[in-house]
This record gives structure tokens, sequence and C-alpha cells, in this order.
């Protein structure tokens, strides 16, 4: 049976951060909190975003790292409780997204934050206590603005899902002048991540029709403008269609993703030149074309069926390879291509593939991975 569930009020389009006021009368918060980066705020963007709540001057967090972390949930959680807020607004991309998500967990539920996550079986302890949340991505990516789950680093070290419908931020306002003048790579990242979302939920094996459609159009879009949007930060057109396709990316999440997020998200974790910042919309792209030969291989509906609508709306020949797609447009971008190049190493593997077997995103993919199979995938990776 097909659960479909798709409540967050969506605003998309050029100057839609003027309703965060009106946004934020209807949902009753008066003093949130806001979640963002240093980078974001370096950028003004926090601060418009303050300007436009009229809410007057607002508690800022923006100690927001690049993977967001259980330490900064904790320390951004102790400040929403001191400074009596009652709700938040994270404002920048998808890592300033899923710490609000965090937060609006720690800040309201009494237990360690591990005994929520989705494999701790931690969902249904979740409850409408969850602070409500408004999102203003500020990166075309991610989609979390309109997800109901978040991916944080642990004190243990393990990147885990956190997944209920009670952290669905209540209001997504997608404005794309915010992402006006990205920078190149990370327009290209996060691109990628968005396109891998749209690849993954559109292959995951669930009956979702509507979840299937979402995804579908997601990568027409996406494909067809990411390159534009990467090389000319100032094109209205094709950010306004990168933004609609991280969010239809993030909408079709509920039919499952696959072998690519249950690999980037241990990947993600791993601690690299001494720090864990692996930058997830990458790894996406990076593993993309392994898992894709992989999936290939799955039952005749998804190998054929799939694969010939994608390479549809891809503007792909009717026998183009895609998983050569994926790697060719990957190059085109100017990211890397290989992990060896983000500087994984192939002893690193063993604890990569104990996460992917237990990530929650590993029972959805199209055809089940073993262990062996998820090493084969590192190796064409590496």
């Amino acid at each position: 049976m097909a659960f479909i569930f798709y409540l967050t009020h969506i605003h998309l389009g050029y100057d839609s951060l003027a309703l965060l006021q009106s946004e934020s009368a209807r949902i009753g918060m008066k003093r949130p909190l806001v979640i963002t980066d240093k980078g974001v705020a370096a950028a003004g963007l926090a601060a418009r975003a303050i300007e436009h709540a009229k809410l007057g001057a607002l508690p800022v967090f923006d100690d927001t790292p690049s993977n967001p972390t259980e330490a900064m949930v904790l320390q951004a959680a102790a400040q929403y409780r001191r400074e009596g807020c009652d709700g938040l607004i994270a404002v920048g991309g998808g890592s300033s997204i899923d710490l609000a998500k965090g937060v609006a967990i720690a800040a309201t539920h009494d237990e360690p934050l591990t005994t929520y996550a989705t494999i701790e079986g931690g969902s249904n302890k979740i409850t409408e206590r969850a602070a409500p949340l408004i999102a203003v991505p500020t990166t075309s990516g991610t989609g979390s603005e309109v997800a109901r789950g978040a991916i944080i680093i642990l004190n243990d070290g393990r990147k885990l899902g956190f997944h209920s419908w009670h952290l669905l931020p209540k209001s997504a306002i997608c404005d794309p002048s915010l992402t006006l003048g990205l920078p190149p790579t990370l327009t290209a990242a996060t691109g990628m991540d968005a396109i891998a979302h749209c690849i993954e939920t559109f292959l995951a094996p669930a009956f979702n029709p509507p979840a299937d459609g979402i995804a579908l159009d997601g990568l027409e879009r996406a494909w067809a403008n990411i390159e534009r949007a990467t090389h000319d930060g100032q094109d209205r057109d094709a950010r306004l269609n990168m933004m609609s396709a991280s969010m239809q990316g993030a909408m079709a999440f509920q039919k499952g993703l696959g072998c690519v997020h249950s690999l980037s998200h241990p990947l993600g974790g791993l601690a690299v030149n001494g720090r864990t910042s692996l930058h997830h919309g990458t790894l996406n792209a990076v593993v993309l074309p392994a898992v894709l030969r992989f999936n290939e291989r799955a039952p005749t509906v998804i190998a054929e069926r799939r694969f010939a609508r994608m390479r549809r709306v891809m503007n792909l020949a009717d026998d183009a390879d895609v998983a050569q797609a994926v790697h060719d447009m990957t190059a085109r971008l100017g990211l890397p291509t290989h992990l060896s190049q983000m500087g994984v190493e192939e002893s690193m593997f063993d604890k990569v593939v104990k996460g992917a077997l237990a990530d929650h995103c590993h029972k959805t993919n199209p055809r089940e991975a073993s262990a062996d199979d998820y090493r084969r995938m590192l190796m064409a990776s590496l």
C-alpha cells in the first residue's frame, strides 16, 4: 500500500522571501532561533531573512558545520532554550536545515539525540513537541526544506538519519534570488545532489506514481539547467529550475533512496585529513555511475522501462549509457569523478561497507546489495 504525504506549505519563486513575515505569523512564531552558517551570514542572507521576518532582533546560531554534528545540535538547542525561543528559521543549505531539524528534536525531547535515530528505532519517539521550523534554502541540492529527514554525524562518529513527519518544515520559502552568484563548484555539487535524488527516488521500487512523476520532472529540469546555472551564476531561469528540481527530488524521498546514499552517508562521516568534511552532493555524483551500473541489472521493469524513461528526459539516445552520461556531466562541471581525488582510500572501505549495510537507504534500492556488491561499487568509484 502506498502512503503519500505532501503537507509542507511551499512558496517557490523570486521574491518569495517577502512571505517570511506572514508565514511566521501563520505558524505562531514570535521568537524563532535563526540557524545558519558563517558563509551565509557573511553573505548577508541571514540578515535578509531576519529583516523580512519583521520580528525584531532575533537570536542567531551561525556555527553550522559543513556536515551537521550532534555537538553543534546540542549547542544550538541550549541557545534555543536559553533564549526562550518558540520555533526555528533555517537559512542556508542542507546542513543548516538538517541541523535545525536536530535542534527541533533536542530542544523539546528529553532522551539523548542518538535515541531518535531511524536505525535505532527512534522515529516513533519524535513527537508533535518538535519545534516548528521554517526552511529557507540558499542552495539547490538537498531539498531538505520539504523532507521529513535529517542526516547528522553523532558523537560516536556515525552519520545517521532522523526521520519523522513531525520534522517536516511547516513552511519552505524557496526564493532563487538567494542562490544567484553561488560559486560554480558549490552550484555544481549541490546540483548533482539534486540529480542523484531524482534518479534514486525514481528507481526506488515502492509504488508511488505521484513521486515518480515529480522525480522524473525534477531530473529533466536539473539535467537541462545544471550547466547553465554553474557557468552563469546570474541565469535566473536556470536558478529557478534548479531550485525546483532540488525541491522535487526531496518531495519524492518518501519512496526511499538507495545505494548511492547508503554509501555517501558513511563516506561523509569519514575522517579525511583529520576532518569529516566530504561534500555530500559531490560524493553522490562520484558514486552514482557505479550504482547505476549495478541497478541496470535489477528486474526487467526497472532496468528497461525506468532507464528508458530517464534517457528520454535526459535527452539521451535510446541506447545511451546513463552511467557514463552522469560521469561525463560530473567531469564537465569540474567536480571530482573519483573518490581518490577526495582523499578516500581503499583502507577505509570496511567501515564504509559496514555503514552502508546498516543505512536506512539500503533496503529501498531496486536491487539489494551485499557487502561484496558495495565493495565493488567503491572500487569502481575509487
